[in-house]
């Protein structure tokens, strides 16, 4: 099987391409830069530096490679950007996912796998709830909103053309490679300032000083377990939440990493930011179905602490 994987140089990406390439596949990795680095690349791989937004260019590495499977992992991600720069993120994920749909249908591919998110597109969870796929949406940030128009657009490329194609609802993903320099990642954020013993800051679910949000946290591995059921045709569901169904507040996820890594790095309360949901937490009946169990976040947090203090 050929495998075309966006934005396989970046975290999650680059776990999905390794696993193909572990199953068989020929796995093709497109790529800006922007964002991914070069040493998440796994061997093996065959590399183009792209932006999705250039069509033309974007068309020929497909119609050269001609894949079976597009896994599309490529996007803006960081909620507080999307606030600030919408036209961007728009750009990014929504035009950029046009022009490879339209490749995709140009040749022939049997199906996409779309990165989506859970932890934005359904707004505020209330507490004590969890958001089913068959839930409303309710996209509160221009990330969240074009995640959203992106799966629109999936139902019009099925209906019309007949691509196949499957969603994926992120929880808020963690795990080894995650970039602890950018806006999004907290737990990369919180495991790299701990180990360098610098202050960790716990922005504000509603007033400064409180716990923080809450959020649902998903390991890596079990993503990547949900992306190669995908790839296979696995899934029968056109969207599935990739969830543990667990809810976390910020503090109670830097005490963790506190015991884990043995650090006392100094908690400081911080203010609400701008599109941040309070409460997210996801239904992972249908996830469960797929991949029988997930991780617990010690078990994740342990794993992930291990790599950030091996580097």
């Amino acid at each position: 099987m050929r495998t075309l994987v966006t934005g396989g140089a970046g975290f999650i990406g680059s776990h999905v391409a390794d696993a193909a390439l572990t199953a068989g596949h020929e796995v093709l990795i497109i790529d800006d830069l922007s964002t991914g680095r070069r040493e998440n690349l796994p061997k093996g791989a065959r590399f183009v530096e792209l932006d999705i937004r250039k069509g033309d260019e974007l068309a020929k590495v497909v119609s050269d490679f001609k894949p079976n499977v597009v896994s599309h992992q490529a996007a803006q991600t960081s909620v507080s950007i999307s606030t600030r720069e919408p036209i961007r993120d728009a750009e990014l994920n929504v035009l950029g996912t046009i022009h490879l749909l339209h490749a995709c249908v140009s040749n022939n591919v049997e199906r996409l796998v779309f990165a989506s998110t859970g932890g934005a597109i359904y707004g505020e969870v209330p507490d004590g709830e969890r958001r089913k796929e068959t839930d409303v949406a309710v996209p509160l940030s221009p990330y969240a909103c074009s995640k959203y128009a992106v799966e629109a657009y999936l139902g019009f490329y099925r209906h019309e053309y007949g691509l196949k194609s499957t969603i994926l609802r992120y929880a808020n993903v963690y795990g080894p490679r995650q970039d602890p320099h950018g806006e999004a990642g907290v737990v990369a954020i919180f495991a790299q300032r701990l180990i360098a013993k610098q202050p960790i800051q716990i922005n504000a679910r509603r007033k400064e000083g409180d716990d923080g949000c809450v959020r649902d946290y998903v390991f890596v591995e079990d993503v990547v377990r949900a992306n190669l059921a995908a790839i296979g045709g696995k899934i029968s569901a056109p969207v599935v939440n990739v969830c543990t169904g667990e809810g976390t507040t910020t503090r109670a996820l830097a005490e963790g990493l506190q015991a884990i890594l043995g650090a006392r790095g100094e908690l400081r309360a911080g203010a609400r930011r701008a599109g941040d949901v309070e409460r997210s937490v996801l239904d992972p009946t249908r996830c469960l179905a797929v991949l029988g169990r997930v991780s617990g976040m010690s078990e994740g947090l342990k794993k992930t602490a291990d790599w950030f203090a091996s580097r």
